[in-house]
């Protein structure tokens, strides 16, 4: 990799403090425009607005989705404000292409029924204590399942029900709990984790079979596994059960701006996506219950 992009890389964590999983994120994109530029015989540092538009089709045409080719384009545009900046090319060729237009598709989410078949599917061993933890806190707090394994023993104020959360960008805030939660909480962290740990000591909220912290993987490898006992059929991932809870604060009445405090965005217009999962779902409830809504003229 060039060192131009290590530097980069080395900005985004140290100086813009951005998450791991986010440097990764653009390491992945700038890696693969890397071998793109060299397999072409491209100087990434002269290239031009035809240079650009090819490489954009040849992520089109790779299959990726408009969303994905969108966030490459971003990770470039990024990657050569930061070469302009520091004199390392006369300008910008990215920021003379559009991305494509992104699809619109609402988040996917559970019915509080399904929530309740995947928490019938945890057991009383204390993995299956520990794992109906996770689906509660999940669907409590909206919290995203970095943050979700990243939660220590420290940051919980179990009188109180509530979070000190480490979100994107290195910003805290706080999150609650409720108190069905906290009883789940309570026998977890007083026994099933104690047992688990065997002795070992871990910081952090969440461990694994062999006492040691769990991972984004091993949240997403229990989910999966929780799903296959349930009735559930549609496909769900961790982040469904934070697409749950903005859909349920909304439909609850609490203020948009309240629900974005909740779930750390940094932009409310990421949180409004949610208000029309709202609509939706409001339009199925009147055409199932409106006595002239379902009947033909």
């Amino acid at each position: 990799m060039s060192r131009s992009i290590e530097d980069f890389l080395e900005y985004l964590e140290y100086q813009k403090k951005y998450s791991e999983n986010t440097v990764e994120a653009y390491r992945n994109d700038l890696e693969g425009f890397e071998q793109y530029v060299h397999a072409k015989k491209i100087d990434y540092k002269k290239m031009n607005y035809s240079d650009v538009t090819d490489y954009m089709i040849h992520l089109s045409n790779s299959n990726m989705k408009p969303a994905s080719v969108n966030r490459h384009l971003s990770s470039l545009r990024s990657f050569y404000s930061f070469l302009l900046i520091n004199k390392e090319v006369k300008d910008s060729p990215f920021e003379l292409v559009n991305g494509p237009k992104k699809e619109k598709r609402l988040p996917n989410y559970l019915q509080y029924d399904e929530f309740l078949d995947l928490i019938k599917t945890c057991d009383e061993t204390n993995l299956g204590v520990r794992n109906r933890m996770i689906l509660e806190l999940l669907f409590a707090s909206g919290v995203r399942v970095s943050e979700l394994v990243g939660i220590k023993i420290n940051d919980i104020d179990f009188k109180n029900r509530e979070i000190k959360i480490l979100g994107k960008g290195k910003k805290t805030r706080i999150v609650y709990f409720n108190k069905t939660c906290q009883e789940v909480m309570s026998k977890y962290v007083c026994n099933a984790r104690q047992e688990l740990l065997k002795g070992k000591h871990c910081e952090y909220l969440f461990v694994n079979h062999l006492g040691n912290a769990l991972t984004r993987r091993g949240v997403s490898d229990i989910l999966e596994k929780l799903i296959m006992k349930s009735s559930i059929k549609h496909k769900i991932s961790p982040h469904t059960l934070r697409h749950t809870f903005a859909t349920l604060m909304l439909n609850e009445g609490m203020d948009i701006r309240e629900v974005q405090e909740l779930l750390g965005h940094a932009r409310l217009s990421t949180t409004s996506i949610y208000t029309h999962v709202s609509n939706e779902e409001l339009r199925r409830i009147y055409l199932q219950s409106h006595p002239r809504a379902h009947r033909k003229p």
